[in-house]
């Protein structure tokens, strides 16, 4: 089966409807015959996006070293950011001074710093070993950074150097919102699934208005349902609950994933990232993808007769 693709927003990059994740293969340390094998998997399916971060464990270095002979193949999404390059001896200690300073003065943190994400951009090219990425994309600052309009700048200058060919921002709720209201950026990518739809009311039909290429991240909830128990983690446990108070009926069908994924894929998104280290849940995610399920609308209504007003969005 060969996944389909989609024009990405306003961009001329043309995307399959399933990216791959890569933050389990990263923070696991997953071995290279393990990447390189999921790689393959993805590319006989049709899968062209690759999502990944610079703070994603060794997921750029892995990934950089997987893709020799076959980097056309993918286009490369990352993101920079919540992430500082390693330092030692006195530079460690100088970027502390520098970070309390900072603070004092009101200026934004070292990891938002232009000098810091032109460093990431450059590590990141580096790492991936490739002399341009397709989507760079801000992680996850907030608003209040956004609106400094360095850190967008910085973005802005590695576009004209080449060095990156569109700029994106990664996140949620009213900072999502205001970055896809600047006009500042190509594309836009949020947290959107059964269990999170707040997106729904406002970032998303902006984002598609405006031509934004719209990435969904967590597309099937992390398939939280599967756990007995409350889970520590806490936009799991968030998901756990509302999927309680939801009561969905599907999540109780062998189809679930499938059904859930779905879901997603209709609000409007041009890919949907999912990552995993399990071959089994790979091929689960990749035969999901042509299922027309009619369960949308219904989920939809539950969600609005269920959904509490504090529902927002989760980082």
């Amino acid at each position: 089966m060969q996944i389909e693709r989609t024009k990405f927003g306003n961009t001329d990059l043309d995307v399959s409807l399933l990216g791959l994740g890569t933050a389990e293969l990263g923070f696991s340390q997953a071995s290279l015959s393990t990447v390189d094998r999921v790689l393959h998997e993805a590319s006989d399916a049709g899968i062209n996006v690759i999502d990944t971060a610079a703070m994603y464990g060794n997921a750029e270095e892995s990934l950089g070293r997987t893709l020799i002979g076959r980097r056309e193949q993918f286009h490369l999404f990352t993101k920079c950011g919540r992430h500082l390059p390693r330092l030692r001896g006195i530079r460690r200690s100088l970027r502390k001074i520098r970070r309390v300073v900072g603070e004092v003065l009101g200026e934004p943190s070292y990891e938002w710093h232009p000098t810091t994400l032109q460093a990431n951009i450059e590590n990141s090219l580096r790492r991936l070993r490739t002399d341009r990425i397709e989507l760079m994309q801000l992680h996850s600052c907030s608003r209040e950074i956004l609106q400094r309009g360095d850190a967008i700048t910085a973005l802005q200058k590695a576009k004209q150097a080449g060095k990156v060919r569109y700029i994106g921002y990664s996140g949620d709720g009213d900072d999502a919102l205001w970055a896809v209201r600047s006009g500042c950026f190509d594309a836009i990518q949020l947290s959107v699934n059964v269990a999170d739809q707040q997106p729904l009311e406002d970032v998303i039909p902006l984002a598609l208005t405006k031509g934004l290429g719209v990435i969904a991240k967590r597309p099937i909830a992390n398939a939280v349902w599967r756990n007995a128990f409350q889970p520590d983690e806490e936009h799991l446990k968030t998901y756990w609950n509302r999927l309680n108070l939801l009561g969905y009926e599907f999540v109780r069908s062998s189809d679930a994933v499938a059904i859930a994924l779905a879901f997603t894929l209709k609000t409007g998104v041009h890919t949907a990232i999912v990552g995993t280290t399990s071959f089994h849940h790979m091929r689960s995610n990749i035969a999901a993808i042509g299922r027309k399920d009619p369960a949308y609308d219904a989920i939809r209504e539950r969600w609005k007769q269920i959904a509490l007003q504090d529902w927002v969005a989760q980082m």
